[in-house]
């Protein structure tokens, strides 16, 4: 039989790594709001302390993942840390293989930083993931269709994805 200061004892561990939960979900939150604002400084600020903390951290919208470093690696292409976002970057993939949004960060970070071959080829890796999984969601929940209901992303994606293959058999640069 456990003893009550056994008892208690692990209540108050439960009870403070619940709270360091809560506040890592908070920091990533503020991050997230500063990131759709355009803020990328307060963004990055925010996303690092997330990392720091919970190096593995995934946040989920219905069934879509997308893992910490994810938004790091965003956050520091939009402010210009190419390198650093480029490990950010390929950090989340090697957590998270189908994160398509980071395959496709990775792919403009690389075109860029003028490494336009990878660049091309994992732009398109990650522009066809994104629709693929589009696809998926659509057809597996059709009465919850609020990922891209009037198929405009998907319409986006097939035209970009029609310019590359393009570009890619006339021989032209993608940049």
């Amino acid at each position: 039989m456990i003893g009550n200061k056994t008892l208690a004892g692990l209540t108050m561990v439960f009870f403070l790594s619940g709270c360091d939960s809560f506040k890592v979900a908070g920091q990533f939150q503020s991050g997230r709001q500063a990131f759709l604002a355009k803020n990328y400084e307060a963004a990055l600020t925010s996303f690092q302390q997330v990392a720091r903390a919970n190096p593995n951290y995934i946040f989920e919208s219905g069934l879509y993942r997308q893992g910490i470093w994810n938004y790091v690696g965003r956050a520091q292409y939009h402010t210009d840390k190419l390198p650093e976002a480029r490990q950010s970057l390929e950090r989340a993939l090697s957590i998270y293989q189908d994160d398509h949004l980071a395959r496709l960060y990775l792919g403009l970070t690389r075109a860029r930083s003028n490494d336009s071959a990878n660049g091309a080829r994992d732009i398109e890796s990650g522009m066809k993931g994104l629709y693929n999984w589009l696809e998926h969601y659509e057809s597996s929940k059709p009465f919850e269709a609020f990922w891209d209901p009037r198929r405009e992303i998907r319409s986006a994606i097939e035209k970009d994805l029609k310019m590359i293959s393009t570009k890619k058999t006339t021989g032209r640069s993608l940049s």
